[in-house]
C-alpha cells in the first residue's frame, strides 16, 4: 500500500493448531497451550525481533516461543514447509479469488500470491 502511506494496517498472523504430523499426533500440544503463541505474536506487534524468515512469512526464531514445561515439541516438523501442499494451496487461493473476487482483488495481494508461489517453487 505505498500509494497510502499514512495508512497502519493490520498485523496478520496464521496459525495451523490442527497440524498432525505422520502419526496423526497433533503437532502443537493443546487450546491450553495456545497463549504461548499468543505472547509471540505481542511481542512481534510490540516491535520485538523475536522471528525468522521462511517461504512462508515471518516465523518464531529459535527460542522464541516460551515452551517451559512442554516435552516433545517437534519445532521443526512444526515449521516445516511441504512443498507439494502448498503448491496446491496456492491453486485453491488463486481459484477462489477468480470466482469470487474477480476485479476487486487488490493489486497487492495479487503480488503477495505470486511471491508466495515463486517462494515455494524455489524450495
Amino acid at each position: 500500500m505505498e500509494h497510502r502511506p499514512q495508512c497502519r494496517l493490520p498485523k496478520i498472523f496464521h496459525v495451523n493448531w490442527f497440524r498432525k504430523d505422520k502419526q496423526n499426533n497433533y503437532l502443537w500440544p493443546g487450546f491450553g497451550e495456545n497463549s504461548r503463541v499468543l505472547e509471540w505474536m505481542f511481542r512481534r506487534i510490540d516491535g520485538e525481533d523475536c522471528a525468522k524468515l521462511s517461504p512462508l512469512g515471518l516465523i518464531p526464531a529459535d527460542g522464541a516461543l516460551n515452551l517451559e514445561g512442554l516435552n516433545n515439541v517437534n519445532m521443526e516438523e512444526l515449521f516445516s514447509v511441504e512443498r507439494e501442499f502448498w503448491e496446491e494451496e496456492i491453486r485453491e487461493i488463486r481459484r477462489y479469488f477468480d470466482e469470487q473476487v474477480n476485479d476487486d482483488l487488490p493489486s497487492d495481494v495479487a503480488n503477495q500470491l505470486e511471491q508466495l508461489e515463486q517462494r515455494i517453487s524455489d524450495l
